[in-house]
């Protein structure tokens, strides 16, 4: 089992960036693909990128190519998600996730853990 702790939302301007960082639990981080989902209020869990176990694959959404960029220090035990040119509409609470067998996936039912999530609140 591997436990996910979120970090690095908060209030930002439209246009502004932030870096959220996801940190797991154990010793078996690299043989987790990671996702990060989003969701904004009234609304369901969108995917927004993912990673495979070792880095060398990763996929977007397609409301976040060339804004956002997913990557992972298997040394550290953490995923991050580099989040540029922010806009309102990517306001939502932004989770993690770790898929135990396979290739990362964009399904959240793919994903076997998650974080509790961290807010992101783009103002306009």
């Amino acid at each position: 089992q591997v436990q996910l702790v979120e970090s690095g939302g908060g209030l930002v301007q439209a246009g502004g960036s932030l870096r959220l960082s996801c940190a797991a639990s154990g010793r078996t981080f690299s043989s987790y693909a990671m996702g990060w989902f989003r969701q904004a209020p009234g609304k369901g869990r969108d995917f927004v990128a993912a990673i495979s176990r070792i880095g060398s694959s990763t996929y977007y959404a397609e409301f976040v190519k060339g804004r956002f960029t997913i990557s992972r220090d298997n040394a550290k035990n953490t995923v991050y998600l580099q989040m540029n040119s922010l806009k309102p509409e990517d306001t939502a609470v932004y989770y993690c996730a770790a898929r135990k067998i396979g290739a990362a996936r964009t399904g959240p039912d793919d994903y076997n853990y998650w974080g509790r999530g961290t807010q992101v609140t783009v103002s306009s």
